[in-house]
């Protein structure tokens, strides 16, 4: 006899929260990892099996969180508002030693990784089949609920594996961020630097995309020096490219979003069957005509652009726009001495018409001004979620709000002075297929 069991919890007998469902068998004996809990609490679960549309329960059970260890991680300060409250949100914190972290509404930490050997938070990313994946520049892994090492990725395993690959290049770490895809292939952003003469010599920073297959063999790469134009460096020179963020999408292709060149960039990737061409970049002195056809519409040293839909050639995206060099009056926005009066970040939705090559201005959504880092999410409710990870301008904290569309703030986190967060996401809970 089959059925499906998982196991309900909460703080009282009401429950309220559950985990995935696992198959099970008559006298089978079954493991379910419970995660979620608020430390130092006590908590009632039960087991619960259903089989067609009989369904049998567990005796309530009683269990007592630990504590947190002993070392720094974030703590937020909640208001609640008008949200509803569905789904947690996953933090990537870049300043204290507990850096990758799920916060429930309130504000409690439910989740987090931590290595006491080193800080993992650069960032944190929910996988499809419930794994979190975390990185520290120098080491990416794959871990479950428990924190056990599903599988990892070191720098020195990375560039072993691009030589034996016939690749030509090495690189200095992983970062900003990186995909799990469905076949188990690990698509990672990595810093490349190379020494370039004209007439003098500096070293510039790139950036380069490595796919590497189950067995971590690297299968495709991609170069910025390989297909963009090294006389265009609008911003910090020579760190060149400064990319912070890559999107998988439905047609196989790949997004890489450009902070330093202010592009979001289309690459034929192909499911790696792709040769790397850049199908078109989306920014200032891209290959798009913006509507309305204003420079300062345009995002600026942007980050995290979020795939929402597609019909055809209409692409639309979710980007975070820091909003550093705007124009405004002839100057970049964080040259201009009044800040806070003159520069603004904010969340911003784009249609584009991919066959046409416009792009048009859906939704957008003013903030105080982030000088860096923040991500921009729409949830399932149509609600938009957006962190700005220097809230004061200058790294003394961050801000997460929730809005409607029609711009009504619903919800809204403060971190502490000198705790950043370099992105917070909603997800739906700890486990696939199951909201919160």
């Amino acid at each position: 006899m089959a059925g499906q069991l998982r196991v309900e919890f909460g703080l009282g007998t009401s429950y309220g929260r559950s985990t995935s469902s696992q198959p099970v068998t008559q006298n089978q004996v079954a493991t379910v990892v419970v995660a979620g809990m608020k430390a130092n609490t006590l908590y009632h679960m039960r087991a619960r099996i259903d089989q067609g549309n009989q369904t049998w329960f567990d005796t309530d059970q009683v269990f007592t969180t630990g504590s947190m260890p002993n070392a720094t991680y974030a703590h937020v300060a909640v208001s609640q508002m008008h949200r509803p409250g569905e789904g947690v949100d996953l933090i990537s914190d870049l300043t204290l030693q507990i850096g990758s972290l799920v916060f429930d509404n309130d504000g409690s930490v439910i989740w987090y990784y931590y290595d006491p050997n080193q800080q993992f938070g650069f960032p944190a990313k929910q996988m499809s089949n419930g794994n979190i994946m975390v990185s520290n520049f120098g080491d990416m892994r794959e871990v479950d609920l428990e924190g056990n090492i599903i599988r990892e990725v070191t720098l020195n395993h990375l560039n072993a594996a691009l030589q034996a690959g016939g690749f030509g290049f090495q690189v200095d770490g992983m970062h900003h961020d990186m995909i799990r895809l469905d076949n188990g292939h690990y698509i990672l952003l990595t810093q490349e630097h190379k020494d370039v003469c004209n007439p003098n010599c500096v070293t510039v920073i790139s950036d380069a995309i490595v796919d590497l297959d189950q067995n971590n063999n690297a299968k495709w790469a991609w170069r910025a020096f390989d297909h963009l134009d090294l006389n265009r460096h609008p911003y910090q020179w020579p760190d060149w490219t400064h990319c912070n963020a890559l999107v998988y999408l439905p047609d196989g292709n790949l997004l890489l979003s450009s902070r330093h060149q202010s592009w979001v960039m289309k690459i034929q990737y192909l499911n790696g069957q792709g040769d790397g061409t850049l199908l078109w970049k989306l920014g200032y002195q891209g290959n798009f005509t913006l509507n309305p056809n204003n420079i300062d519409e345009w995002f600026w040293d942007q980050h995290y652009p979020v795939f929402l839909s597609a019909n055809g050639s209409q692409l639309t995206l979710g980007i975070f726009d820091n909003g550093n060099q705007r124009p405004f009056e002839g100057q970049a926005c964080e040259d201009i001495h009044d800040i806070g009066h003159y520069c603004y970040s904010r969340g911003v939705i784009m249609n584009l018409d991919q066959s046409t090559m416009t792009a048009t201005i859906q939704w957008q959504y003013k903030l105080p001004y982030s000088s860096w880092g923040g991500n921009f999410v729409q949830l399932p409710d149509g609600n938009l979620e957006m962190d700005e990870s220097a809230y004061h301008a200058y790294g003394k904290g961050s801000q997460v709000v929730e809005v409607t569309p029609g711009g009504q703030l619903v919800w809204r986190a403060l971190s502490g002075n000198n705790t950043n967060f370099y992105r917070s996401y909603r997800i739906p809970s700890l486990y696939p297929g199951v909201w919160w």
